[in-house]
């Protein structure tokens, strides 16, 4: 596999000695069927079919280098099927005359008669069952055997292009998410280390927890659901730092096998949750939270009371934008996010296909 492989990229990186290679192979291969077919001998049928590759080698890069792609592609059709007709003719013409003035000429014993120049460019017919047939049933080789490999490397070129730039939109996405988080975190050991509250080495100690699990196990597209879960938990133990009793959490989780998951998007949420809903309402705030992953199903759902005078959807539509970017480069059409907001209520349920990894 290695040594194939070791041949590939050769040949990929040296295209002149890849054409070569392919003409030489054809010829030998043409060279091989003629002696079986044809009553010649080895030199006489050498010196035909050469003279027959010529033509048939511009054929191929004629149409593959000029034709095709400067008109064809560019949808100039009247103009490619005239510069193809002309061009078949020419080189059809070409063809007999290698055969007849040079081929014949070298292999032939003397004395024979040759058709002039005027003959041939007038034997319509020979040049239309004959020669252009045989020039074009190498030539149409080449030509889909080089669009093949094109399309193929276009293909491989776009695979690339499109996982780098999905690579680099995660990448930004989570650069958004992590500042946000921490500059939130440092906002509230700071209020406490405000007040010297006894409670700030316990919030330090819970974030130096978190930073360890953004910085050295998030590196990856995903991440061990029950990894994330410690996250959380070590979030909302830090954010009921901040809070009296008046805070209420409920985080439940039923897991029936542990998955994977893209990293930190469940912690945006809560976030999101503690930030516009604790975070603005100053009488007793709930945060209800709920995981489970069934039957190849994950769903995570959160809602969280909101203020009576507050209108969110302007402060959370950055956070929730970059969440759905983020599942939509990974999973597509393979998860839903729901957002529903019942009076005092604002409900976010997200639900993951685990069969779509």
């Amino acid at each position: 596999m290695n040594y194939s492989n070791s041949i590939f990229n050769y040949f990929k990186h040296n295209r002149d000695q890849l054409h070569i290679g392919f003409w030489c192979s054809l010829f030998v291969l043409e060279l091989s069927r003629a002696l079986m077919k044809e009553h010649y001998s080895l030199i006489q049928t050498f010196v035909y079919d050469l003279c027959m590759l010529v033509p048939q080698v511009l054929m191929a890069y004629y149409l593959a280098y000029f034709v095709i792609p400067k008109f064809f592609l560019k949808k100039k059709l009247y103009v490619s099927i005239l510069l193809f007709i002309f061009g078949t003719y020419v080189i059809g013409v070409l063809a007999r005359i290698l055969i007849v003035h040079v081929g014949e000429t070298l292999v032939r014993v003397p004395p024979f008669r040759q058709e002039s120049i005027f003959e041939i460019l007038m034997d319509w017919k020979k040049l239309l069952f004959h020669y252009i047939p045989a020039i074009y049933s190498v030539s149409l080789i080449f030509l889909f055997i080089k669009y093949f490999v094109e399309y193929n490397r276009i293909r491989e070129k776009d695979l690339t292009l499109d996982k780098e730039k999905a690579e680099g939109e995660l990448k930004t996405l989570k650069a958004q998410l992590n500042p946000h988080f921490l500059f939130n975190t440092l906002n509230n050991i700071y209020t406490l280390s405000l007040v010297n509250s006894p409670k700030a080495p316990e919030s330090i100690g819970k974030l130096s927890e978190i930073l360890d699990h953004i910085l050295y196990k998030c590196n990856g597209k995903f991440v061990l659901l029950s990894s994330e879960i410690k996250l959380l938990e070590d979030y909302i133990d830090l954010e009921k730092l901040r809070y009296d009793e008046r805070l209420q959490v409920s985080f439940k989780t039923n897991i029936e096998t542990d998955a994977e998951i893209p990293p930190l998007i469940l912690l945006s949420l809560v976030e999101n949750a503690f930030k516009h809903g604790a975070g603005e309402d100053s009488g007793s705030p709930k945060i209800d939270i709920s995981i489970t992953n069934k039957n190849s199903l994950f769903t995570f759902e959160i809602s969280n009371t909101i203020f009576n005078h507050y209108e969110g959807n302007n402060k959370e539509a950055i956070g929730l934008v970059n969440i759905k970017k983020q599942l939509d480069l990974i999973y597509q059409d393979q998860y839903s996010l729901n957002i529903d907001r019942k009076k005092n209520i604002f409900t976010v349920t997200l639900q993951i296909n685990q069969n779509s990894i």
